[in-house]
């Protein structure tokens, strides 16, 4: 699948309206941008095999690793990749629930939240 990214654009902002709005309350404080692909420097960061893209990428201090007096650097930002989520989805509908588990995925990180128990709660 490939489309337009004011295409893509239009199908992440349905996609997020629809997660639940005790989850998506949290993005009140963290820019949401949509990438092609990720950065040299992300891929860096996830350490994933040379073969795997990441389909999002949280970047910022989660909330248990703030205090108050931790200085504020840059907002926090969950990037959305859309050549890989559109190289694994074959309907726009498998795009909508693929990008909506990524977000809450991303969120989890900005909370907290570990890889392995995101795969435990299946956002993984």
């Amino acid at each position: 699948m490939k489309l337009a990214a004011e295409e893509f654009d239009k199908i992440v902002k349905r996609a997020v309206s629809e997660i639940p709005e005790e989850i998506r309350r949290h993005l009140d404080n963290v820019v949401l941008s949509v990438r092609k692909h990720p950065s040299r420097d992300m891929l860096a960061q996830l350490d994933l095999p040379h073969h795997e893209e990441p389909l999002g990428f949280y970047s910022g201090s989660s909330l248990l690793d703030r205090s108050f007096f931790s200085p504020f650097h840059y907002p926090d930002t969950i990037f959305i990749f859309q050549a890989p989520l559109e190289e694994m989805c074959e309907t726009i509908a498998e795009l909508e629930e693929q990008i909506r588990i990524t977000v809450v995925h991303e969120i989890g990180h900005f909370l907290g939240l570990n890889e392995d128990r995101l795969t435990d709660l299946g956002y993984d």
